[in-house]
């Protein structure tokens, strides 16, 4: 069974590809996937379809050139935490936005069981009025 390092690795690698497919591949059908309170796509959301309709396609057709950038990839065994910036230019005021973010996930079973960022919103919410 692949470490929780090596999945959670996979989905960055993946998300800096652009392949959707790759970043789901290995997220569990009831994943919790929690987005700050605060950012455009706040709250909790339940399972790969969720996530993709309510995080990843809002933050591609808002946001231009929207991307995180990995600078540290910690193992904590079933924990990882994945430690960067996040890039973009908010479409509607063309304002750019740098903000730091922790992403923690846990796996379990090999697949992404829970996910929670941590970011600065004020910095995005700056970028969005």
């Amino acid at each position: 069974m692949r470490s929780a390092y090596q999945i959670v690795s996979d989905h960055y690698a993946a998300s800096a590809r652009g392949d959707l497919a790759g970043m789901t591949a290995e997220v569990a059908p009831d994943v919790q996937w929690t987005e700050m309170a605060g950012f455009p796509c706040a709250g909790m959301h339940v399972g790969p379809a969720q996530v993709i309709e309510k995080v990843f396609k809002v933050l591609g057709s808002e946001w231009e050139g929207y991307g995180f950038k990995l600078e540290t990839l910690v193992d904590g065994g079933d924990r990882i935490v994945g430690i960067g910036d996040y890039r973009g230019t908010y479409r509607n005021t063309g304002k750019a936005m740098d903000a730091r973010v922790v992403h923690v996930w846990r796996v379990e079973g090999g697949m992404v069981r829970h996910f929670e960022q941590f970011t600065d919103t004020l910095l995005v919410a700056q970028a969005m009025r």
